[in-house]
């Protein structure tokens, strides 16, 4: 799994950082989210797939 994030495209919900927080993380200044692994383990994946699932601004995607 690889993961890539569209910042631009990113409002700050923070849905991803309570799905996954190991994986997600946000700015201070404007609540962007931060990718602290493009590439999460694999006990990981569910998780991250929820993440995209709720993001409201579809700013992740994930390539398997």
């Amino acid at each position: 799994m690889n993961i890539t994030i569209d910042e631009d495209k990113c409002c700050g919900a923070g849905q991803c950082v309570l799905v996954a927080p190991e994986v997600f993380d946000q700015r201070d200044e404007d609540g962007v989210v931060v990718l602290l692994t493009a590439r999460p383990a694999e006990d990981q994946h569910d998780a991250v797939r929820e993440a995209v699932a709720v993001c409201p601004a579809a700013a992740i995607e994930v390539e398997a």
